[in-house]
Order: structure tokens, then C-alpha cells, then sequence
């Protein structure tokens, strides 16, 4: 098979989707082999990571194509292996928000130790108040391996891009891969503070609720700018190095 034969938006794509990977490994938010980003195509398609491979070793053709009922539609790499748990939950934002084109879902220690926390992600740091009424919260109900379930993550992300699966782990999403990558970026540091501040004992400070929602807002409009591409521009420099890599 000849790589060139792939079109090239697709191949961007590809590529977009591989150095999320990798900089999720810079940042430790792996877990092994599973947990998983997934990355829609304009047929509807999405892409997804081959079963098997570390975060800081994925590549464009490591990456496969597969429709929304889990079928492999990839005449590049039909023989790539998916975690059906990936598709399950993956599958399920994909074919009910238009808007969110990327979708990331992490096991990291912070962030499953918040989702085991009754009360979620409190308003303490101002990385937690850009979720500020905000963030949907999923019930654990096993290992994400039943299609019956996707309803129910779909009604509990509601309007949101990001979500707790309680138990369990984290979900971010958005409308390119830079926004999926601040929404995780961003979540998953509001985690890291939460544990440590509960961990020092003291009595949490809570800002005022009008201060929260005013944050919250703050937030909406951090793009004005073009920050959010900004910041992946810059996290892209830190694997610089690795794209003849990745990007193959």
C-alpha cells in the first residue's frame, strides 16, 4: 500500500491525531494500552488508535478508520485491531454532537480519584471554574463493552464537552484537536490540584458563585484570540523532534 495514496486531508488528520497521542504521553496521561482518542472524518467515519500501541509510539498508519456501529471502513489498514470499549464510548459522542469532532478519554490517577469522589470537581482552583456547572457526570456501569450504554453517556454529557465517568476516569472533547487538547490539558490539572488540596487537610476556600459562573464565561471566550490554537502550536513544539516519526 502506498501511503500516498491516502488523501490528504485525511493524512493531516492522521497526523493531527498521532501527535495528540504522543503529547498525552508527555503529560502522562496514559494508560498503557487502553484509554483512547478518536478523531471524526468528514464521511463520519472517525479515527481511532490500533489496539496494542503505547501513546508515545503511535503513528498516522497506526490509526485506523471505523464507522459508528464499530466496523472497520479503513482500505488502508483493515487489519488493524480496535478496543471495543474505545468504539462503545467514542462511537456514542460521535453520532450525537456535530460539533465534537475529537473526543479524548484518559485513566489518569487524578483523574480517577476525583471521579471517585462524591461530590466531582469542586469550584477550588480556576482550572476547576472553567468546568463551573459545566462538566456532565456518568455512572459507572462496568466496562464500557455494551452498545445499550451509549444512550445514557450521550443524555449525561448533555451540552457539555467534558465529562467524569464516575469510577472510572475522564472525558474531553471538542471541535478541532487543539480545543480536545486544552479541554483535557485544563480538566485534568483541576484533578491534579483537587487531590493535593484535599490531601493537605485544610478547609477549602470556595470563591463566591457569581465569581464562578463569571470565570466560567471568562473561559467561553478564551478563543477570541486564537489562544486555544496558540497553546497547541506551542505544545507542539515539545515533539518537534518526533514528527518525521509520528507523522509516518
Amino acid at each position: 500500500m502506498n501511503l500516498h495514496d491516502i488523501p490528504a486531508a485525511e493524512w493531516q488528520a492522521r497526523c493531527d491525531l498521532a501527535a495528540l497521542y504522543r503529547l498525552l504521553a508527555h503529560f502522562r496521561m496514559t494508560d498503557l494500552i487502553d484509554t483512547h482518542i478518536s478523531l471524526r472524518l468528514d464521511d463520519g467515519s472517525f479515527l481511532i488508535n490500533r489496539y496494542g500501541v503505547l501513546f508515545e509510539h503511535m503513528k498516522a498508519t497506526d490509526l485506523v478508520r471505523i464507522d459508528g456501529e464499530g466496523q472497520v471502513v479503513d482500505r488502508f489498514f483493515p487489519q488493524h485491531r480496535v478496543n471495543r470499549a474505545g468504539f462503545v464510548i467514542h462511537s456514542a459522542i460521535h453520532a450525537a454532537r456535530a460539533d465534537l469532532h475529537c473526543v479524548i478519554h484518559t485513566h489518569t490517577a487524578a483523574g480517577i480519584a476525583v471521579a471517585a469522589q462524591a461530590k466531582g470537581l469542586l469550584p477550588i482552583s480556576q482550572h476547576a471554574l472553567k468546568f463551573y456547572n459545566r462538566l456532565g457526570y456518568h455512572r459507572y456501569q462496568g466496562i464500557a463493552l455494551d452498545t445499550a450504554e451509549r444512550d445514557q453517556l450521550v443524555r449525561d454529557l448533555g451540552p457539555h464537552s467534558a465529562m467524569i465517568l464516575c469510577n472510572h476516569g475522564l472525558l474531553a472533547a471538542g471541535g478541532s484537536v487543539a480545543e480536545a487538547f486544552q479541554t483535557i490539558f485544563i480538566l485534568e490539572r483541576a484533578c491534579q490540584a483537587q487531590v493535593q488540596a484535599l490531601a493537605g487537610g485544610s478547609e477549602l476556600l470556595i470563591p463566591d458563585p457569581a465569581v464562578c459562573e463569571f470565570t466560567a464565561r471568562q473561559f467561553e471566550d478564551d478563543d477570541g484570540d486564537g489562544l486555544i490554537q496558540l497553546g497547541w502550536d506551542a505544545a507542539l513544539t515539545l515533539i518537534a523532534g518526533q514528527r518525521d516519526a509520528y507523522c509516518a
